[in-house]
């Protein structure tokens, strides 16, 4: 048996509850890691609420949790790492726990932080399927909606590295922060589209939305065809005739692909030319204080549990 949360109904994050569950045994091409850090994503707050029932429907008892980084400590048939290796990915069966499963296995590199090697799973796949989606060129312009989140942070990042000029909307709090890492940041609510006018009177040629406050429209009219829209964040995009690019469990990007991005993404990170910052970790048995918070948008980066 090992430690994990798990719940047994939909609602608020007091459904989260330390319990014992059987130690998870690895399949074909599974590992099985000693978890050191987790990530708690937004999707992570939806499943458990049962906002997201009908795309991510789940069996009870559940574990939640999609990202987790650890050390292997057994192995399937053909499995992609050996006992002993550092490693993060997607879990198989949820990442809340002492341990857990990984599908497609990615070396952590050792300078990378467990924490932040738990963060970049998800959010980072997202950013670099999105960029991709709307295939984006050096020498365009690319609008971020949601520039603070980790999405859209990671999103500025791997924009401007490829030469494109990047404009982004964040709260005021973050517009020091986008700035430094490569955006003219503009401040969202009221006005932000003759904000972003000012501040890219080339025009815009590319728009991400990862903060779903009702953008799509000014963006497609920003852009001249919505095409060259996608939003990770916003139900409403068929209305306007945008892509709504969906992640999630077994839809996280090129997991398991040649051109998965995460071992790339993870090598920047430990280098230092990627960031993604981390605002708190949490020890595992207060996943539901880390809910709480991410749910009440207290967080300025990444919320992590610790087991």
């Amino acid at each position: 048996m090992s430690r994990a949360i798990t719940f047994s109904e939909y609602g608020a994050p007091e459904v989260l509850r330390p319990a014992e569950v059987t130690l998870p045994e690895p399949g074909p091409g599974q590992v099985r890691i000693r978890v050191r850090a987790a990530s708690v994503n937004p999707l992570d707050v939806k499943i458990r609420s049962g906002a997201m029932a009908g795309a991510f429907p789940v069996r009870f008892p559940a574990i939640p949790g999609l990202d987790a980084a650890g050390v292997v400590d057994a192995v399937g048939e053909q499995a992609g790492a050996a006992v002993g290796d550092a490693v993060l990915g997607a879990t198989v069966g949820g990442s809340y726990a002492a341990y857990a499963l990984l599908q497609e296995p990615v070396a952590k590199p050792a300078a990378l932080p467990w924490e932040v090697a738990a963060s970049l799973v998800t959010v980072g796949r997202t950013a670099a399927r999105v960029l991709g989606e709307l295939g984006v060129r050096a020498g365009t312009t690319l609008l971020v909606h949601g520039a603070g989140g980790s999405v859209g942070i990671l999103a500025v990042q791997l924009a401007a590295a490829r030469g494109l000029t990047v404009v982004a909307t964040a709260g005021e709090h973050d517009i020091e922060r986008v700035t430094a890492l490569g955006a003219t940041a503009v401040r969202y609510g009221d006005g932000w589209l003759q904000r972003v006018r000012d501040a890219a009177p080339q025009g815009v040629d590319y728009v991400l939305d990862a903060a779903g406050a009702g953008v799509l429209a000014d963006s497609v009219a920003l852009t001249g065809d919505s095409a060259r829209v996608v939003t990770i964040a916003d139900m409403s995009a068929a209305e306007h005739g945008v892509r709504f690019s969906a992640g999630g469990p077994d839809r996280t990007g090129q997991s398991g692909r040649a051109d998965d991005p995460l071992p790339q993404l993870a090598h920047m990170a430990a280098a230092g030319t990627l960031t993604l910052p981390v605002w708190r970790t949490y020890p595992l048995e207060q996943a539901a204080a880390a809910h709480a918070d991410l749910e009440a948008h207290r967080n300025h980066g990444k919320t992590v549990l610790l087991p």
